[in-house]
C-alpha cells in the first residue's frame, strides 16, 4: 500500500515539476505526427480508438479485467503519462485518488474528463456523499454522449483532423443507436416479473434503469466496500422470497462472494444457477468479442437474457 501511494505522489510530483520549466507545443507537432492518446480505462480507448483513424495510438493504463475501482498505478504509467499527447480519464471518481494527479496535467498537457459533459441531472446517486455512479457506461445513450464530447475535444485539440473526427462520431453513434435497439428488444424477451439482475457488485444500476431490470448487487458500488455475512444472508433471503433463479459473476471479481451466496440460497431450500461472468468495470480481451464497447454490452445482455429464461424453465 505505501509503494502504491508513493508511486500516485511521485505521478504527481512529476508532473507538476515538469509542467514548471517545459512547454509543449501543439497537439500534432507536424503533419506526419503520430498522436499519442493515452487513456485511463478499456472502456474510454474502445471510445477514443472509435473515433480516431490508424495514425492515431491510442493506450490503456488499465488492461482487459481490471477493477479500476482497486488499481494503482504502476511507475510505467508514470513514464506513459509523461509521453501522452493528450490524456483521457473518465471521471465520476471511477479512477478514485488517480484523478488528482491527472487533473493536475493540465498544468502541461491536454487532459480530457470525459464524462465532464454529461447532464448530472441524469446520473444516479452515489452510496457516498456528493459522488455519482460512475458506471456510465451500461446505459448506450449516456456513453453516446461521452462520445459526442470525446469527439469535440478531439477536433479542438487536432484541428487539422476535424472532419475525421465528426465523421466517425456519426458512424459511432449510429452503431451505439442499432446497439441500443437491440438490447431493448432482447431484453423484452424475459418475462417482465423475471426481469431481476442479482451481481457481484452494484454496477448494473444505469442499466436496469435502461432497460426495465431490477438490478442488485451484492457490494457496493465501489468493490473496495466489504461485504459481511449479513448482506449475504440479506440477499439469500430476498432471493428466495422472490423465486429468483440465477444470480451472474463478474469478470473483474474474484467469484467467492458469489459462491458463498449461492451456498446461502441452498441452505434456505432454493437452488439458484450461477451465470457467466458479465463485464461490469473492464472490456475483455482485445481479441475476444468482449474487446470492444459495442461486443461487451452485446455479451452481457446475452449472457443475462439466456440464463434468466433457461433457469426459469428448469
Amino acid at each position: 500500500m505505501k509503494k502504491q501511494l508513493l508511486i500516485t505522489s511521485l505521478i504527481t510530483i512529476t508532473i507538476l515539476s515538469i509542467g514548471l520549466f517545459i512547454f509543449y507545443p501543439s497537439v500534432r507537432k507536424n503533419d506526419d505526427y503520430r498522436l499519442r492518446i493515452v487513456c485511463t480505462t478499456t472502456m474510454v480507448a474502445d471510445a477514443v480508438r472509435s473515433l480516431c483513424d490508424d495514425d492515431v495510438q491510442v493506450i490503456s493504463l488499465m488492461g482487459p479485467g481490471v477493477d479500476p475501482h482497486l488499481y494503482r498505478p504502476k511507475e510505467g504509467d508514470v513514464h506513459r503519462l509523461l509521453a501522452a499527447d493528450v490524456v483521457v480519464y473518465q471521471g465520476l471518481h471511477l479512477e478514485g485518488k488517480m484523478s488528482h494527479a491527472l487533473e493536475s496535467m493540465r498544468a502541461y498537457t491536454n487532459v480530457i474528463q470525459a464524462t465532464k459533459s454529461v447532464d448530472r441531472s441524469l446520473l444516479l446517486a452515489s452510496e457516498f456523499d456528493n459522488l455519482y455512479d460512475p458506471h456510465i457506461w451500461h446505459e448506450v445513450t449516456l456513453w453516446q454522449e461521452v462520445v459526442r464530447y470525446l469527439a469535440d475535444q478531439l477536433s479542438s485539440l487536432d484541428p487539422v483532423y476535424h472532419e475525421v473526427y465528426q465523421k466517425n462520431k456519426q458512424r459511432y453513434l449510429e452503431g451505439l443507436t442499432l446497439l441500443d435497439h437491440d438490447l431493448r428488444e432482447q431484453i423484452n424477451t424475459i418475462d417482465e416479473q423475471d426481469r431481476i439482475l442479482v451481481t457481484a457488485h452494484d454496477a448494473f444500476a444505469y442499466y436496469g434503469r435502461a432497460y426495465g431490470i431490477k438490478v442488485f448487487g451484492l457490494q457496493g458500488l465501489s468493490t473496495e466496500s466489504d461485504i459481511g455475512i449479513k448482506d449475504v444472508q440479506n440477499m439469500a433471503n430476498y432471493i428466495v422470497n422472490s423465486r429468483i433463479r440465477a444470480i451472474f459473476l463478474e469478470t473483474s471479481i474474484a467469484p467467492k462472494s458469489m459462491h458463498a451466496l449461492e451456498q446461502a440460497v441452498a441452505n434456505k431450500g432454493w437452488h439458484v444457477i450461477v451465470g457467466p461472468a458479465l463485464y461490469s468495470d473492464a472490456l475483455g480481451a482485445a481479441d475476444d468479442v468482449s474487446g470492444t464497447y459495442v461486443g461487451m454490452m452485446r455479451y452481457n445482455t446475452h449472457a443475462i437474457v439466456r440464463t434468466i429464461c433457461d433457469a426459469q424453465q428448469k
